[in-house]
């Protein structure tokens, strides 16, 4: 699960030119920090602390920061090293998700734990979280602790999905939990850094924070639905990946519970590894099934939620930027 952004959104027609130049100077100042703050004078750790950087990235995390400073002073100068730690945050996660899921590519690049093995992947997180929270100490003790507390429902999430659903607990609610802690509790997190710095009013906080956690919740069901829905691979990875290796996603819950006789062999697929024949199979049976249509409902149904947030918010370019990433959310898996 990866929470990935459109590529360019900035360029969308929606967004306000001025707007969209002075943030992308910003975000160019941000990857200059990212890059700067990893750098090490070991060759090895160096390396390997700048391959993900490397490899590329939305950086949305850190156009959310930018962008809910837009409701209170964007002069601040903590406001581009506030971005560039949440997404050093995200980038640390990276490292040990890969180890945990074995992964073998990310962002189209070999994965660090492929390259140098497991052990230099998990260090390499830790550096780079190490580095994060040095740039935190320097923005006072509600940034450190806003970051604490996003950390721990990162881990918490990655128990949970590790651990898996309890004995007679909805697997489908334990997901949304599991997506809550691990992908939107950062993204919540990154709205509210950028308000906060920027010294919003306390309301307008707590408002952005509510709206990018359900926006958070949105981008990950949306790369879920794309991973059955798209015939190329517009979520960032291979169509069908989920599937293959036997994760079960939303649309999968909905398959499973139609109990119908006609959607056994469907159900027969879900939730353990595939091969080739059956991977297509199950993706020719899933796209036709009414759990696609469910999956989208549920989707909206966060879209909206984070829209309805938003309208509270004054109105500015800034606000009509994150409405414009509520409807391409939905818009990509139409």
């Amino acid at each position: 699960m990866s929470g990935a952004v459109p590529s360019g959104f900035l360029t969308l027609p929606s967004i306000d030119d001025a707007l969209a130049r002075e943030i992308q100077a910003e975000l160019d100042r941000v990857e200059k920090l990212l890059h700067d703050t990893v750098e090490a004078s070991d060759p090895l750790l160096n390396e390997a602390a700048a391959h993900l950087l490397a490899a590329g990235g939305k950086r949305f995390r850190a156009i959310l920061v930018l962008l809910a400073a837009r409701f209170g002073d964007t002069g601040n100068p903590d406001l581009v090293p506030a971005a560039a730690v949440v997404e050093l945050t995200h980038v640390a996660t990276l490292y040990h998700d890969d180890v945990m899921d074995e992964a073998e590519l990310r962002r189209g690049e070999p994965s660090a734990n492929r390259r140098w093995g497991n052990s230099i992947a998990i260090l390499t997180g830790d550096y780079v979280f190490a580095r994060a929270s040095e740039m935190l100490a320097d923005l006072g003790t509600e940034a450190v602790r806003l970051q604490a507390q996003t950390f721990g429902r990162l881990v918490r999430g990655q128990i949970l999905e590790t651990a898996g659903p309890n004995a007679g607990a909805d697997p489908m609610a334990h997901y949304l939990e599991v997506i809550g802690d691990k992908t939107a509790s950062l993204i919540a997190s990154s709205g509210r850094f950028g308000a906060m710095v920027a010294g919003a009013d306390p309301k307008v906080i707590e408002t952005v924070t509510r709206a990018c956690d359900a926006l958070g919740m949105a981008f990950q069901l949306s790369d879920d639905i794309l991973d059955v829905a798209s015939e190329t691979d517009q979520s960032g990875k291979v169509p069908g990946t989920d599937l293959r290796e036997g994760v079960l996603t939303l649309p999968m819950f909905h398959a499973q519970r139609d109990d119908a006789p006609e959607n056994a062999r469907l159900r027969s697929l879900l939730g353990r590894p595939l091969g080739d024949d059956e991977t297509a199979e199950a993706l020719s049976l899933l796209r036709a099934h009414p759990a696609m249509s469910a999956a989208r409902a549920d989707l909206e149904g966060w879209a909206n939620l984070a829209r309805t947030e938003l309208a509270t918010l004054p109105s500015c370019p800034a606000r009509d930027a994150f409405e414009a990433l509520c409807d391409y959310v939905v818009r990509r898996t139409g």
